[in-house]
């Protein structure tokens, strides 16, 4: 499933990243890879962006790009 389906405060592993190569590679310097877990933390007021735990570390992640990111539930 997209990561921006996922519900706060559970986590779920990285499959695969399917977006062009300048923002795969700016997730990719944010240890956003295959195989990593990650936390859905919580929404912005409006929706957009949502903040993640990724690797120690809370990163905020636009929707757009959420949907490029195939997660599953662990």
């Amino acid at each position: 499933m997209p990561l921006s389906k996922s519900k706060p405060n559970e986590t779920y592993k990285i499959l695969s990243i399917n977006c062009k190569s300048q923002i795969k590679r700016r997730l990719f310097d944010l240890g956003i890879i295959p195989g990593t877990f990650i936390k859905n933390i919580k929404s912005s007021p409006l929706g957009d962006p949502t903040a993640f735990l990724v690797r120690g570390t809370v990163i905020a992640i636009r929707k757009e790009d959420t949907k490029k990111i195939v997660v599953e539930s662990i």
